[in-house]
């Protein structure tokens, strides 16, 4: 019972006093005194310079209260200081609200449940009030060490310990709540507080049975869910949290996460970790998304030495939050994240690369090791490519071009990756792991122009794997360029090399040739060409091989080819033809059947792609010749296993093969020049034969036509026009330095036309033109009349067709390399 004083006594007390006495019963069980509580907050109303004095002697009431275990004028005190505060907002409840936080303070530091919770809900509803002035001087951190450590009760009754736990979650989010609303709001972000409030809220959320893996943002738990599941409520105040971050304190709120799941060991499995991040991701602002992104990139750097499960659980998290972040703003993090995914992929194929060396003692773990650092190289992969695919078309490109600029070639140094310690097994790996990576960002990727898409600077170095002695790396290379070069989706339908009985039926889409591809062809078609015939005849092809570069043709054929380009394609379908039947690389039965059959594939589908008729009935006797007589040359049969193969193919009757006047004569009918498919195709030599680790050295002889300065003294000239021989051809290739002496001579050139005066260079090429007519008419065999006029122009007749009248530097012949 209360303490009574006499009538004497009680009228010398002050107002105040005597007005808070009225309010508590004799027995605590009747409750507040309703009426005596009326007069009270009539009496703080009329006099708010009062409360802090009614404040601290109820403080000192409920302390004592406290002390001797008399729950029922606890509640009774905290019904009436809730009253208080809800019904008093002048500038003096500040006093008050010291005391009453004090009050609150004292019951959470009580051991008993009930008043723990009885502490919890006032200061939630004083969390809820919002003040007229800031308070200056006031900080929770009591408040955020008591209620973190309720939220890890560990209370031997079930029951009890949900009810704790409820309690510290449901503080908390009152704390976030008061100090975001406050102007000091800042406080509460320091890493102190947020190395106590996140773990706590991330505790709770792990006792949810069933992790939500939609990739969508989760629903809205419901209100009772809230109140009866501390998960539930924990996810909901952790959301709260995250929303209310802002730039300057966001990482300190994402860090703690790193700290959890690595205390926890939570990376592996790495379930809750990506519901956490799921969670993050789609509750801060949508502009903070790249710092999240660099945290994670960043702790993947912090644990590099760890398992490869765990890094493995930490890039798969990366994947779901770029995932999320690629719908919105990912900000200036772009390179970065793949300048960390491509070193970690570099690291792990190290990895794998120094487990495999060690030999067969204690084989099955390293095989173990192996196969979880595939789990991380997948990973690396995933994610470029799902990052790469959702970026906009100039970033896309700009990755393109990164991802390529870091593929090690043998023979050069042009590639940023440090493959010192990897070995050509390796290095062989990476290279497959970073075009897989290609692969996956140029997925889907539609450019209006072929240039846009396959710009020299990315072109060159993507086809140099293309020429390596690995049909993988081939094969990847090849896909890269359908993804490019298929703009109008038809790269399905000529999947699988065969005999097409109508190319109708597939309703291929295409577009007239723009003046840009044109252009392209005519710059890089030659590159194309060569690189389609040196892959047709590698050693190691398999089917895929023959049917990506099946379905190069074809592509080339749908998007890139006019007049011009379709007689280049079948020209360099007879050489491929021809190569197959001479075999002078000494190929397989096999390979020299699949040449075959790849190209009776190729002159089926363009024959009915220029539907010439009687073009399209001399492949399709052909064809039917072979089904009678050799149908191992044909793509159904020698590509089914146990096909029968021939011993020769010297013997076989000249109807099995596509005749180059029975083409000719078919297309000039229908009005195409074809004076040029009397040229056989022969592509030209570069330094990629020697790069690439290629056996074939020589193919063609490339003539460089110098017009440098007059200063060189013209038997110098005549002395550069020496026979031409196998060895002289072998050594020039050798030579160390003759890629720096090309630069140098390109380098002066330019400078030359871009400084001379016209006069001086139409008078050096016109001096120059007699020595070029002697060289064409000795190689090429071409007739060639001297220019008619002193303007540096030729007239060049090749067979049946005559060339117009160019200037010298502006030449150019089919075959022939002029520098």
């Amino acid at each position: 019972m209360p303490t009574r004083v006499c009538c004497c006594c009680s009228a010398l007390r002050p107002r105040y006093k005597r007005l808070v006495d009225n309010i508590f019963p004799e027995d605590p069980k009747d409750g507040l005194v309703k009426a005596d509580m009326e007069k009270l907050t009539f009496y703080a109303v009329s006099a708010p310079e009062k409360l802090d004095r009614i404040g601290a002697y109820l403080a000192e009431r409920l302390s004592r209260d406290v002390v001797r275990h008399r729950s029922g004028y606890v509640l009774i005190a905290m019904e009436a200081l809730d009253q208080l505060l809800m019904a008093c907002h002048s500038q003096s409840i500040k006093p008050f609200v010291e005391s009453f936080l004090h009050m609150v303070a004292k019951l959470l530091e009580s051991g008993e449940p009930k008043l723990q919770v009885l502490g919890t809900n006032s200061f939630v509803k004083f969390a809820n009030i919002e003040e007229d002035t800031p308070s200056y001087h006031r900080r929770y951190d009591f408040f955020v060490s008591r209620f973190s450590a309720m939220c890890h009760s560990c209370h031997s009754d079930p029951e009890i310990r949900t009810e704790i736990r409820i309690a510290g979650i449901r503080g908390i989010q009152g704390v976030v709540r008061k100090t975001v609303n406050d102007e000091l709001r800042a406080t509460i972000w320091e890493p102190q507080h947020m190395d106590k409030i996140v773990p706590s809220l991330l505790f709770n959320m792990q006792k949810i049975e069933e992790v939500d893996s939609r990739l969508g943002p989760p629903s809205s738990p419901s209100a009772a869910d809230k109140e009866e599941n501390p998960a539930v409520l924990a996810e909901s105040c952790f959301r709260e949290l995250l929303g209310r971050a802002t730039f300057g304190n966001m990482n300190n709120a994402v860090r703690p996460v790193f700290a959890h799941l690595d205390h926890h060991k939570l990376w592996d499995p790495n379930e809750f970790a990506v519901h956490c991040f799921k969670i993050i991701m789609y509750s801060i602002q949508a502009q903070y998304s790249h710092h999240v992104i660099q945290e994670i990139l960043g702790h993947l750097d912090a644990r590099r030495k760890d398992s490869p499960r765990v890094r493995a659980g930490i890039i798969q998290v990366l994947l779901e939050a770029v995932a999320i972040a690629a719908k919105g703003s990912i900000g200036p993090t772009v390179l970065e994240v793949f300048n960390t995914l491509l070193k970690h992929l570099r690291l792990s194929v190290e990895l794998e690369a120094n487990d495999s060396q060690k030999g067969s003692v204690g084989s099955v773990t390293v095989s173990s090791k192996d196969n979880d650092e595939k789990i991380v190289q997948n990973a690396v992969i995933q994610t470029i490519g799902f990052f790469g695919s959702n970026l906009p078309d100039y970033q896309r490109s700009e990755i393109m071009m990164f991802i390529m600029g870091k593929v090690p070639v043998f023979g050069t140094s042009t590639h940023t990756l440090d493959i010192s310690q990897l070995g050509d097994l390796g290095t062989r790996r990476i290279q497959i792991m970073l075009l897989r990576s290609l692969l996956m960002v140029t997925s889907g990727y539609k450019a209006k122009t072929i240039v846009t898409a396959l710009p020299g600077s990315f072109l060159d170095p993507l086809l140099s794997p293309s020429l390596m002695e690995d049909y993988e790396l081939r094969q990847l290379v090849l896909e890269v360029m359908h993804n490019l070069m298929d703009r109008h989706d038809n790269r399905a339908k000529l999947r699988g090399i065969r005999i097409i009985p109508d190319v109708a039926d597939l309703k291929i889409k295409r577009e007239k040739i723009c003046r840009q591809d044109t252009s392209f062809m005519k710059k890089n078609g030659q590159q194309l060409y060569r690189h389609i015939y040196l892959g047709c005849k590698e050693e190691d092809n398999v089917q895929k091989n023959y049917e990506l570069l099946y379905t190069s043709l074809a592509l080339i054929t749908i998007e890139l080819a006019n007049e011009e380009v379709v007689i280049d394609l079948i020209r360099l379908a007879i050489a491929l033809q021809d190569s197959a039947i001479i075999n002078e690389d000494n190929l397989s039965m096999f390979h020299r059947c699949g040449i075959m059959a790849l190209v009776a594939a190729y002159l089926n589908f363009v024959s009915q792609m220029i539907a010439v008729p009687a073009f399209c009935q001399h492949v399709s006797k052909v064809i039917e010749t072979r089904t009678m007589e050799a149908p191992y040359f044909l793509p159904e049969h020698i590509f089914r296993d146990k096909c029968m193969l021939p011993k020769s193919l010297e013997k076989h009757d000249k109807n099995l093969y596509f005749l180059t006047n029975k083409i000719a004569e078919s297309l000039g009918g229908s009005g195409y020049s074809v004076e040029r498919l009397s040229v056989p195709y022969v592509p030209q030599v570069t330094d990629e034969d020697r790069l690439s680790r290629r056996k074939s050295i020589v193919d063609t002889v490339s003539i460089q036509v110098d017009i440098l300065s007059n200063s060189m003294p013209s038997d110098d000239v005549v002395s550069n026009t020496e026979e031409i021989t196998f060895e002289a051809l072998k050594k020039a290739i050798d030579t160390n330095g003759m890629e720096e002496q090309e630069k140098e001579k390109r380098r002066l050139v330019i400078e030359k036309f871009q400084k001379a005066p016209f006069e001086e260079i139409a008078a050096q090429c016109e001096s120059k033109a007699n020595l070029l007519h002697d060289r064409l008419a000795q190689i090429l065999e071409l007739t060639i009349r001297p220019p008619p006029s002193p303007s540096g122009t030729l007239t060049v007749t090749s067979g049946h067709t005559q060339y117009q009248s160019v200037p010298v530097y502006e030449m150019k012949f089919p075959d022939l390399c002029v520098y």
